[in-house]
């Protein structure tokens, strides 16, 4: 995964950059008519700032405020999160609620609601497994973007004559 972004600071090796946060309703052939595009319109595009360190494969470019910087985050690692945060809940929910209707179906328990309660259970300690493996550090490490490229700046072309 890339995105573009302008380098706003330099400050011993660290390199401040910010992003443009970009909506998907832009791009879509019924935006003039949809009311999500018509919101997306109104409000502001909003703008992300982060500081990274130089990059050791950059050491010897010269890198100065206001220039475009190419940012990557390895895309295997945003799935397998991605992947950890939406379905460990969704896995637990399913299974100890499966669990909870088989003890009621059984006569274990007395009453669906208790089942319920399990499956809830079931979801929440999904949750916290799923937060538990985000907080790792090395994972963590993994997610931070990275400055792949400085992009080469435009040419300035001041006055232009017909030949």
């Amino acid at each position: 995964m890339e995105e573009l972004a302008t380098v706003t600071g330099i400050s011993r090796g660290d390199i401040t950059v910010v992003s443009q946060i970009k909506s998907t309703c832009n791009s879509c052939s019924q935006v003039s008519s949809c009311a999500n595009g018509q919101v997306a319109k109104a409000i502001p595009h909003k703008k992300l700032s982060f500081t990274l360190s130089k990059p050791k494969s950059l050491y010897n470019q010269v890198i100065d405020i206001g220039d475009s910087v190419l940012l990557t985050v390895p895309e295997e690692d945003v799935l397998r999160s991605a992947w950890q945060v939406y379905l460990l809940p969704i896995f637990g929910l399913f299974s100890f609620s499966a669990f909870g209707q088989w003890l009621v179906q059984e006569d274990i328990l007395a009453h669906e609601l208790i089942a319920m309660v399990i499956g809830t259970f079931g979801g929440y300690l999904g949750y916290r497994l799923a937060k538990k493996l985000q907080s790792d550090p090395i994972k963590q490490k993994k997610l931070q973007p990275k400055i792949l490229r400085v992009l080469p700046k435009p040419l300035e072309v001041d006055n232009i004559s017909e030949s």
